[in-house]
C-alpha cells in the first residue's frame, strides 16, 4: 500500500445559463456561443479562401470564358475588393476572439450576396456557376442568424437573382433559360435553408435537453460534495493503488494534516483496512488517529472491477462511546444515586458517632486514634459518594463557541480565590484568539481537577506549587489545544493506560475518580484528553477540542 497526499473536495464552478432566445445560439448581450464562434471562424477562413480562388481563376486564365466574360473590369475590381475586405474582416475577428454581434454577421452576409450578384453579372449570368456560392451564404445565415432572419435572407437572395435575370432578359443580355435557372436556384435556396433550420432546430433542442441534464447533474454533484464535505463522519476514497483520491473535512480533522493523513494510512490504518478487506464479515475496526484519538473504520461494499475505488468511513469513536455512556448513565444513574444516598445516611451516623466518641474523656489515647481513623476514612468514602452522585446528576453538555484565551484568564482569577496562597498558575497564549466549542461549567470542573492534581504533584516533587496552561490552535486539524503542565514526576509508563479508569489511584488517600470524571466531561463536549510528555519532558495532560464548525 502506498500513501499520497489527500485532495480536498473541490466544488464545480457555476455554469452559464442557457439561452432564452429561440432559434439561435447566443447567451444574451449579442455575444456568440462557443459553437457559433467556431462556425464563424470557419466561415471567415472560407470567405478569404473563396475570394482568393475567384481572383486567381480570373487572373491566371484557367477559367477563361467562364467567369468575368461580360464585364472583366467589374469582375476584377469586385474580386480584389472582396479579397481585401475578407482579409481585414478575418484580422478583426482574430482581435476580438471571434466575438461579434448578429447585426455585424448580417452585414457580412449582405456583403457576400452583393459581391456574388456583381460577379454573376460580370460573368454573364448563372451559367458561370458563381451563383451556387450563394447556397453556402444562405446556409451559414440560417445557422448564425435566427429562423426568421435566415428565411428572410434566402427570400431576398432569391428575389435578387430572379430580378437580375429578368432585368437582363429585358435588356437583352439574358435568355429565358436564365430566368428558369434563377427560379430553380431560388427554390434550392429555400429548400436548403428550410432543411438546415429543421435539422439545427432538432440539434438545438437536443443540446438544450443535454445542457439541462448536465446542469442538473452538476447541481446534484455540488450538493453531494457539500454534504460529504460537511458530514461529521470522515469519508476517505482510495484508488486501486491505495492512493487517496478524496478526503472530506471531517476525515482531515481526524487524520491530521495532509502529510500526516498519508502517513497514518501507510503506517497505522494500513493493517486495519487490509483486515477489513480480507474479512468481509467484519463490520468495523478501531485505530488510533491524530492527537491519540480513537477512530472507528468501516468499508463500503464497492462492486469489484477495473479501476474500482475503496470507500472508507471514519468515525470518532469518542462520540459513539459518549452515546453508549449516556445510555449506561441513563440506566445506572438513578440506581447509583439511590445507593449513594442510602450509604451516605449511615455513613454520616458513623462519622458523627466517632466524633462524639473522640470527645469523651473516658477513652484512652489508643481508642482516640481509632476514632480519627474512622473519621478520616468516613470523609474519604463520603468524597467517593459525592463524585458518584455528581456523575449521576450530570446534565447534557450545552456547548458554546468562545475565545479560549479570554475564558482561561477569567478561570485563573476564579481559581486563585480558592487555591493556596503560594499556588502559581501561568498562562501561555498563542498569537490571536483561539476559538473552541465547550461548556464553560464543565471545562471549569475539568481544569480545576487537573490544576489541583498538578499543584499537588509539583509540590511533592519540587516543594513549589506550579502549573502552566498552554493554548494553541492546530490549523491542520482546525481545532484548539489546551495543555496542563506541572513539575511533578509524571505518570509511570505502566500506569498510562489506567489513569482514566474509575477508582484507580496511586495515592493512599485518593478516591481515583478525578481523572475519570475529567474524561467523562471531556467526552460530553466532544473533546479528547490524554496524558503525554511535553517537549521539555514535563508532565502534561492535553485536551483537544472538537472543530468549532461542528454543531452537536
Amino acid at each position: 500500500m502506498t500513501s499520497a497526499s489527500p485532495t480536498k473536495p473541490v466544488l464545480d464552478t457555476p455554469t452559464q445559463p442557457l439561452s432564452s432566445t429561440p432559434g439561435n445560439f447566443d447567451l444574451g448581450g449579442g455575444n456568440l456561443h462557443l459553437r457559433q464562434r467556431d462556425l464563424l471562424r470557419i466561415y471567415a477562413w472560407y470567405r478569404v479562401a473563396i475570394a482568393l480562388i475567384l481572383l486567381t481563376l480570373f487572373t491566371s486564365g484557367v477559367s477563361r470564358g467562364t467567369v468575368g466574360t461580360l464585364l472583366p473590369a467589374l469582375y476584377l475590381n469586385t474580386a480584389i475588393t472582396y479579397s481585401v475586405l475578407n482579409v481585414l474582416w478575418l484580422v478583426y475577428l482574430f482581435g476580438t476572439g471571434f466575438h461579434t454581434s448578429p447585426r455585424r454577421i448580417g452585414s457580412i452576409l449582405g456583403c457576400d450576396v452583393i459581391t456574388f450578384l456583381l460577379l454573376i453579372q460580370a460573368s454573364g449570368g448563372l451559367g458561370s456557376g458563381v451563383g451556387y456560392l450563394l447556397l453556402t451564404t444562405c446556409a451559414v445565415g440560417s445557422l448564425l442568424l435566427d429562423r426568421r432572419m435566415g428565411a428572410f435572407l434566402a427570400a431576398m437572395v432569391s428575389i435578387a437573382i430572379i430580378g437580375q435575370q429578368v432585368t437582363g432578359l429585358i435588356l437583352g443580355t439574358a435568355e429565358t433559360q436564365d430566368v428558369v435557372s434563377a427560379g430553380s436556384l431560388g427554390v434550392l435556396l429555400f429548400t436548403s435553408v428550410s432543411a438546415l433550420q429543421y435539422l439545427s432546430g432538432h440539434i438545438r433542442l437536443a443540446n438544450h435537453k443535454a445542457e439541462r441534464v448536465r446542469l442538473q447533474a452538476a447541481h446534484l454533484q455540488r450538493l453531494t460534495q457539500q454534504i460529504v464535505a460537511q458530514m461529521g463522519t470522515g469519508v476517505l476514497v482510495l484508488d486501486r493503488n491505495d492512493k487517496i483520491e478524496l478526503v472530506n473535512r471531517a476525515a482531515q480533522q481526524l487524520l491530521g494534516d495532509q502529510r500526516h493523513a498519508g502517513e497514518l494510512i501507510e503506517q497505522t490504518l494500513r493493517y486495519e483496512i487490509d483486515a477489513l478487506r480480507d474479512d468481509p464479515g467484519q463490520r468495523h475496526r478501531l485505530a488510533r488517529g491524530a492527537g491519540n484519538s480513537e477512530l472507528k473504520l468501516s468499508l463500503a461494499k464497492v462492486p469489484p472491477g477495473p479501476g474500482s475505488s475503496t470507500l472508507v468511513f471514519i468515525e470518532d469513536n469518542r462520540k459513539l462511546t459518549q452515546q453508549a455512556q449516556q445510555l449506561k448513565l441513563a440506566s445506572l444513574g438513578r440506581l447509583t444515586g439511590s445507593i449513594a444516598h442510602e450509604v451516605r445516611n449511615p455513613l454520616g451516623a458513623i462519622s458523627h458517632a466517632a466524633q462524639l466518641l473522640a470527645e469523651s474523656e473516658q477513652i484512652s489515647d489508643e481508642d482516640r486514634q481509632l476514632t480519627e481513623i474512622i473519621c478520616r476514612h468516613s470523609q474519604r468514602v463520603n468524597q467517593i459518594i459525592e463524585n458518584v452522585m455528581q456523575l449521576s446528576r450530570r446534565k447534557e453538555a450545552s456547548t458554546q463557541r468562545l475565545d479560549l484565551c479570554q475564558w482561561l484568564s477569567q478561570f485563573i482569577d476564579d481559581f486563585h480565590r480558592g487555591a493556596p496562597a503560594d499556588a502559581q498558575i501561568t498562562l501561555t497564549l498563542g498569537n490571536g484568539p483561539v476559538m473552541a466549542r465547550f461548556s464553560p461549567d464543565q471545562l471549569a470542573q475539568i481544569l480545576t481537577n487537573l490544576c489541583n492534581n498538578g499543584l499537588h504533584h509539583s509540590m511533592s516533587a519540587t516543594g513549589r506549587r506550579e502549573v502552566e496552561l498552554r493554548v494553541q490552535y492546530l490549523s491542520e486539524r482546525g481545532c484548539a489545544q489546551l495543555e496542563v503542565l506541572d513539575r511533578g514526576r509524571g505518570v509511570a509508563e505502566e500506569h498510562k493506560d489506567q489513569i482514566f479508569e474509575p477508582f484507580f489511584t496511586t495515592e493512599s488517600n485518593g478516591a481515583g475518580l478525578g481523572l475519570y470524571i475529567a474524561r467523562e466531561l471531556c467526552e460530553a463536549i466532544r473533546a479528547n484528553i490524554y496524558y503525554c510528555r511535553s517537549d521539555d519532558k514535563r508532565s502534561c495532560f492535553r485536551v483537544e477540542f472538537a472543530n468549532t464548525e461542528q454543531i452537536f
